[in-house]
């Protein structure tokens, strides 16, 4: 069983959920940008930003409940730089003191839907964390465009090693491969919707159908074929949901609800 929603509180954000036999197993979680807070079986984690698909099952557990934070809007509510947690999956009591992480994971579970308790934890943070950063926006919603990134540093008036600092602390990697990971979303989603795969290069800004191919399987670990089919090392766990991005001008891939868990190698960016 695997559902989500668009959360109404927590702009960018959605929510799922997972469970029933298995639990968080089956399937691959692909890079999609983003960050979770995650309620399983009780206690309270966090995932970071992925560079390279993993395993579902990843972490143990037989019933999910997450928030999907769209790209670098984690680091302000969590109180730590994405960079940190980049391809980690950690408990929030390494990041928070263990005593207040149990009081929040016990409040979350008091909820008839841990959902709506991880919605109202991170729309608290958010509160106190004050408003979003501009420039983390803009950068994200230029890349998700298919802007170079010397073009995103001189539009949001950083040098591009300000803006490789700037990203690491705010999306866990530097704007080239955060660019390369939303191109690929944005690839999977047209692919997804029947578009043929020469089409999908070009209108996703790739070079060619072979420069896409490479970029799926060096990013998502799979083919085309494979993901749209649910056959291979893709699995068939996947959402649809679209629309999340809470920045002006995306399209479909904000808090991409194309992860059934939160989201992958160790590679810098």
């Amino acid at each position: 069983m695997y559902e989500e929603a668009r959360s109404a509180a927590v702009p960018g954000a959605v929510l799922w959920r997972a469970g029933g036999p298995g639990g968080g197993s089956g399937g691959m979680v692909l890079p999609d940008g983003c960050m979770d807070l995650l309620w399983v079986d009780g206690r309270l984690l966090v995932a970071g930003t992925d560079t390279r698909p993993h395993p579902a099952g990843e972490v143990p557990g037989g019933v999910f409940a997450g928030i999907r934070l769209a790209p670098g809007t984690a680091p302000a509510l969590l109180g730590v730089p994405a960079h940190v947690l980049r391809d980690r999956r950690v408990e929030l009591a390494e990041l928070w003191p263990a005593r207040e992480a149990r009081r929040l994971a016990g409040l979350v579970g008091s909820y008839g839907d841990p959902r709506a308790g991880l919605e109202e934890l991170a729309a608290r943070r958010a509160a106190g964390a004050g408003p979003p950063d501009p420039v983390t926006a803009e950068v994200a919603a230029r890349l998700r465009a298919g802007e170079a990134v010397a073009a995103v540093a001189a539009a949001v008036g950083l040098g591009e090693r300000q803006l490789h600092r700037r990203s690491l602390d705010a999306f866990g990697y530097g704007p080239r491969t955060l660019g390369r990971v939303l191109r690929m979303r944005r690839a999977l989603a047209l692919a997804r919707s029947g578009m043929r795969y020469a089409e999908v290069a070009h209108a996703a800004g790739y070079a060619d159908q072979a420069h896409l191919a490479r970029e799926v399987r060096a990013l998502a670990g799979t083919t085309l074929t494979a993901y749209t089919t649910g056959s291979g090392s893709a699995g068939a766990r996947r959402g649809t949901y679209e629309g999340s991005a809470g920045a002006p001008g995306a399209d479909s891939e904000g808090a991409n609800s194309e992860t059934p868990q939160p989201s992958g190698s160790r590679t810098t960016a």
